[in-house]
């Protein structure tokens, strides 16, 4: 994702970076895969206020994100990548072959026309979601599950990433960017 610069207006902004919007292909969600997003601008059920400080923002439909990546070995083409206002991270859209379209979280290095494939057996390449057993050591991953079928729990956020390191029994062990070593079971999905 591009950084870029933004000219200060405020002493706030002197050395503000922002994610550039060179990568994203379309300004339209798929529409399949919207949700409604609740605000409650910090009001109890009685529509008083309970917690001050709390509103404004633009209105947001949630885009429903598929984190298990449970589709196994059918290929998918990816259509569009796209801005996500309820996180930093870009999003891209997947058109499988069986025609269903996903939303999964676009690593650095997926372009559009790219084919994503998962499961077992799969090709470690860019945007390949497979088990740790099957990631050669040293790989940077992310989208990393925590318990096998759960669904992806870490390494989410835009820029986040963690190192496959070793496999001992049924643990693998990544190394995270503040240096912390985790051990997650080699049957837990992550996206190359």
């Amino acid at each position: 994702m591009a950084l870029k610069k933004l000219r200060p207006t405020s002493p706030g902004q002197r050395f503000r970076i922002a994610p550039a919007f060179d990568e994203i292909t379309t300004s339209t969600p798929e529409k399949s895969l919207l949700a409604p997003l609740k605000n409650s601008g910090g009001r109890n059920n009685s529509g008083k206020m309970s917690n001050r400080y709390i509103g404004g923002g633009h209105k947001a439909k949630y885009r429903i994100i598929d984190f298990k990546r449970d589709k196994a070995v059918v290929p998918a083409t990816v259509k569009t990548i796209e801005y996500d206002p309820n996180r930093t991270a870009r999003i891209a859209l997947l058109q499988y072959a069986d025609g269903e379209k996903r939303y999964i979280i676009a690593p650095a290095g997926l372009a559009v026309g790219a084919t994503v494939v998962s499961g077992t057996g799969v090709a470690p390449e860019v945007g390949n979601a497979l088990p740790l057993r099957e990631i050669p050591l040293g790989t940077i991953v992310h989208n990393i599950e925590l318990m096998p079928g759960g669904g992806a729990a870490m390494a989410r956020s835009a820029g986040t990433y963690a190192q496959l390191v070793a496999r001992e029994d049924k643990y693998a062990t990544l190394k995270l960017p503040s240096g912390e070593m985790r051990m997650v079971l080699v049957t837990c999905m992550a996206t190359v």
